[in-house]
């Protein structure tokens, strides 16, 4: 590990310094004990209610590759980004400390899970951004870490930014890492200390959190029951805990409430 590596981008951004602060994240010489999901499967997988939008970012120097088409009619803009701060500079001014706190906790909680599961943890929290009608509206980032050099260095990051201002417009300025590709990590950060007692506790349990993700993004009681090699039985079961537990009669009530709760 090389305590002493940093990063840096010929358009600096605010995430510089708190990246730089957590050199462990950025260059360590653990090796994952799973196997990395694919990039079309990461997508595929990842919550995306609305109109979305993905990009890879390299880590070394910031600029972006493959930004997804819809970020142009999204956020309004005549060409594709080429770097990191082309994006941030969309975030609306109030949310940008919240941003850079909610990139802190997730690289705590990655090195208190360990870094050997770094590319298997996927963070997600919300924040405001300017659109293509000149307003802020509500958004859902996703981000996941998908390449590591042989030398133990981060390459690459994905993001994907979901507009979810149709569904709700309430942050609950909570922050999520949860585990994908056979992992069942479930945590739930608040930015704020009065963030959490002003929610509703439903306290669902970790599957019920693993299934009500996958109920949001759509998946039936069948598919759910094959992803997870539960019975069908099993997942209804727990599909009728989740709704009960939730006061929800609807997947769009559970989808919107769960939003606002951070708990997707």
């Amino acid at each position: 590990m090389n305590e002493n590596y940093q990063i840096s981008s010929k358009m600096k951004h605010p995430l510089l310094e708190v990246w730089n602060a957590f050199p462990q994240s950025l260059s360590n010489n653990s090796k994952s004990t799973s196997s990395y999901p694919k990039i079309e499967k990461v997508i595929g997988e990842m919550f995306a209610l609305g109109e979305f939008y993905f990009y890879i970012i390299n880590i070394a120097d910031s600029t972006i590759i493959n930004p997804h088409q819809n970020i142009l009619k999204i956020h309004g803009l005549k060409k594709k980004p080429k770097y990191l701060k082309e994006i941030i500079d969309l975030i609306h001014p109030e949310d940008l400390q919240f941003v850079m706190e909610a990139e802190k906790m997730t690289i705590e909680k990655m090195q208190e899970i360990g870094w050997e599961h770094q590319q298997n943890l996927k963070c997600s929290y919300c924040f405001r951004m300017k659109t293509g009608k000149g307003n802020y509206e509500m958004f859902h980032h996703q981000s996941l870490h998908i390449a590591k050099s042989e030398e133990g260095k981060l390459l690459q990051a994905v993001n994907i930014h979901t507009n979810i201002q149709h569904i709700t417009q309430r942050n609950p300025y909570s922050v999520l890492v949860a585990g994908i590709g056979g992992r069942n990590d479930f945590y739930q950060m608040y930015y704020k200390d009065n963030e959490k007692k002003k929610l509703p506790q439903t306290n669902l349990t970790i599957r019920e959190m693993e299934i009500l993700s996958l109920l949001a993004s759509g998946n039936s009681a069948k598919q759910i029951s094959a992803l997870l090699g539960i019975s069908y039985h099993t997942t209804t079961t727990h599909r009728k805990n989740i709704f009960s537990k939730m006061e929800c009669t609807k997947v769009s009530e559970l989808v919107k409430k769960s939003l606002e709760l951070g708990y997707i």
